[in-house]
């Protein structure tokens, strides 16, 4: 049992159950045998596409040469662009096959992508992996790991606030106090301006990926 496999599967439980209470308001964009059924669909775009999108987004050079490396998903190696890429086109394909409008079930989706990436980045984070740059702050961290036993910034932890806790909070309050649900594409849209914005601000602060 590996603490980021956990963390699949508790991000796609617990967003399986809150897709079930937002599919409950109007408008009504699917029923809930739609949505225990895109759950599968949504796990395999998950991990399909998280693979995937690794391999040609952070090291294609090596996969090329060592393409049966591309298999061995024990070792590690996920990305969540691939991953949202690959929930997406499952979600179209799902949509098209059921007579549902995708776009406004993609709003719905989106508000219960943060759970997901709250949970991956604590993975990260008990994992001593994806760890930030070196820094004197006060709540800075020495990973288990780190040849060079600097202090670093826990920028997993960082990323779980502002992606999973922060973005997940203002996904909720538009859609339960406002009638952006009733817009087409405006919660996705707020979704990935606000993964991207805080991805953005993470980034000054996280350790590049050694490849």
């Amino acid at each position: 049992i590996r603490w980021y496999a956990l963390a699949y599967i508790f991000g796609l439980l617990l967003g399986w159950r809150l897709m079930r209470r937002l599919v409950a308001r109007s408008p009504v964009v699917a029923d809930d045998a739609a949505v225990d059924d895109f759950l599968i669909w949504a796990t395999l775009g998950v991990v399909l596409g998280g693979r995937l999108g690794y391999v040609v987004f952070y090291n294609a050079g090596y996969y090329v040469e060592n393409s049966l490396s591309i298999f061995a998903v024990w070792r590690g190696g996920m990305s969540f662009h691939g991953g949202a890429a690959g929930v997406s086109l499952a979600l179209i394909l799902f949509a098209r096959r059921h007579g549902l409008e995708w776009l406004r079930v993609h709003d719905y989706v989106a508000c219960t992508v943060p759970i997901g990436l709250f949970f991956g980045r604590l993975a990260n984070f008990v994992n001593g992996e994806l760890w930030g740059k070196p820094t004197d702050v006060p709540w800075a961290i020495v990973f288990p790991g780190s040849r060079d036993g600097l202090a670093r910034h826990p920028s997993q932890l960082y990323e779980a606030g502002l992606e999973g806790l922060v973005l997940f909070a203002v996904l909720a309050c538009l859609f339960w106090f406002t009638n952006a649900r009733r817009r087409p594409g405006m919660l996705v849209g707020v979704f990935l301006l606000g993964y991207g914005l805080a991805r953005f601000i993470v980034e000054f602060f996280r350790e590049p990926d050694a490849q």
